[in-house]
């Protein structure tokens, strides 16, 4: 419990030193959200600490790097007694142009050989640049290409498309139309259908021989269409015996049983086609 209690206190000391002068967000203060909170303390001590020993680091070189160029500069003004406000304002101008240069190019100094080695780095990595950007643009330039393929594939996959829509439009329609006139024929089968079996009943109460009845006219058709090829045949061969010139008795014999079989043949037709006709 006492251990809680200093957690809490070391949050609350935390936080206030954190928010300063401005109000705390309100929390609930309970066992898990103190320990999350001291452990973020915890860290926050730590990180606050790194950053302070980074900082005075930083100070230390800064100082460290004063005092060497001060007594570089002292150094140089009691050689050859020169000073940089003793220079002209071209002087400077080229002063401060060599100092970017070789903070530019990060050399330890100002001097040829520390400038000759990074000029060459940047030359070659200019050069790299100038390779990398012509593949770039070499890419770039077949990117456009296959752009360009693709977009011209897609107005033609479009124009297909729309004439596809199109044309199922049109054999849609087309098939409504079919099913339409199958359903207005299928309605006018079935009522000629119940038409003919009204019919056929009526005849059949009147006394109609069985004969006369549709499905009799239809096989009686058949039949005359049998006969009627059966007789091809025979009228071939009565024909064949016409251009004959045999022994005139003997033509003569079988030109009557070829008549005469043509007429029963006839006579059996016209007997079959009346009967239709009834």
């Amino acid at each position: 419990m006492e251990a809680l209690e200093e957690k809490e206190a070391q949050v609350a000391a935390w936080l206030k030193k954190i928010f300063g002068d401005h109000p705390i967000p309100q929390y609930e203060v309970n066992a898990r959200t103190t320990e999350i909170l001291y452990n973020l303390s915890g860290r926050n001590r730590i990180r606050d600490r790194d950053v302070y020993l980074v900082t005075e680091d930083l100070k230390q070189k800064a100082k460290e790097y004063e005092s060497e160029a001060k007594h570089l500069q002292d150094l140089l003004m009691e050689s050859v007694n020169f000073s940089p406000a003793s220079l002209s304002s071209t002087g400077s101008r080229y002063l401060n142009a060599l100092v970017d240069s070789a903070v530019v190019l990060e050399t330890k100094d100002t001097s040829l050989a520390s400038f000759i080695p990074a000029v060459n780095d940047l030359t070659s990595d200019l050069f790299r640049t100038k390779s990398k950007n012509e593949e770039i643009k070499l890419e770039l330039a077949k990117l456009e290409k296959n752009l360009t393929a693709t977009l011209v594939l897609e107005k033609c996959l479009q124009e297909d498309l729309k004439k596809a829509e199109l044309h199922l439009c049109t054999e849609r329609a087309r098939v409504d139309s079919r099913l339409q006139n199958m359903d207005f024929l299928k309605a006018k089968s079935e009522e000629f259908r119940s038409g003919i079996r009204t019919a056929e009943e009526q005849l059949s109460a009147r006394g109609m021989d069985a004969s006369l009845s549709h499905q009799s006219l239809v096989a009686l058709s058949e039949k005359l269409a049998e006969l009627k090829r059966q007789t091809m045949p025979l009228k071939k061969k009565l024909e064949s015996y016409l251009d004959l010139m045999p022994n005139p008795s003997l033509a003569q014999v079988k030109i009557e049983e070829a008549k005469r079989e043509l007429d029963t043949i006839e006579a059996e037709l016209t007997k079959r086609v009346n009967m239709m006709e009834l």
